[in-house]
């Protein structure tokens, strides 16, 4: 099964994102890379990264760790590979904390995106649906976040929102064969 250069996997916190993301990635075929963004830093966090290495555990991955330089990662791919961004809310998160220029890195890492050999499927939360956050950071980071989902949709030629671990194909269709 082959799927778009670059294909995007939206949905809210605990949608079953990831876990599509992943059967989309088994049903290529192609060698599977993970750049993994979260970074933890609580006990929260931790279970919530060792919850996701155990579901991909015995499955073939190859794991980059890439909180924040995720783009030389997808540069340095070939044809035969598949990557899983998971994903650009933890990413921008770590840029924003880091006190980069978000929109230039944003720019740096949608390039990489659509100019690897590798099919690239970016995982990515929708946070247009909740509430205003009380503080300016995350107001701040309210604003980013969307600008860069609308900004990966755009170049994705398969996007598919996911809720309550359903998915609902918003751009492009999905190839034969996807598990749904």
């Amino acid at each position: 099964m082959r799927l778009p250069s670059l294909s995007l996997v939206i949905g809210g916190a605990s949608s079953g994102k990831s876990a599509f993301a992943e059967r989309l990635v088994h049903a290529t075929g192609l060698t599977k890379v993970y750049l993994a963004t979260a970074q933890a830093f609580d006990d929260e966090m931790r279970s919530k990264i060792a919850l996701h290495q155990a579901r991909r555990a015995g499955q073939g991955w190859r794991v980059i760790e890439a909180p924040i330089e995720a783009a030389p990662a997808l540069a340095a791919m070939g044809g035969e590979d598949i990557a899983l961004v998971d994903c650009a809310t933890l990413w921008l998160t770590n840029i924003m904390l880091a006190e980069m220029d978000w929109d230039e890195q944003a720019t740096g890492l949608i390039g990489a995106m659509t100019g690897t050999a590798a099919p690239v499927i970016v995982v990515t939360n929708e946070v247009g649906q909740g509430i205003v956050p009380e503080t300016q950071l995350g107001r701040r980071f309210l604003t980013a976040q969307g600008l860069l989902n609308q900004r990966l949709a755009a170049k994705a030629d398969l996007v598919v929102q996911i809720t309550a671990g359903l998915p609902q194909v918003l751009k492009g269709a999905l190839p034969e064969g996807v598990p749904r």
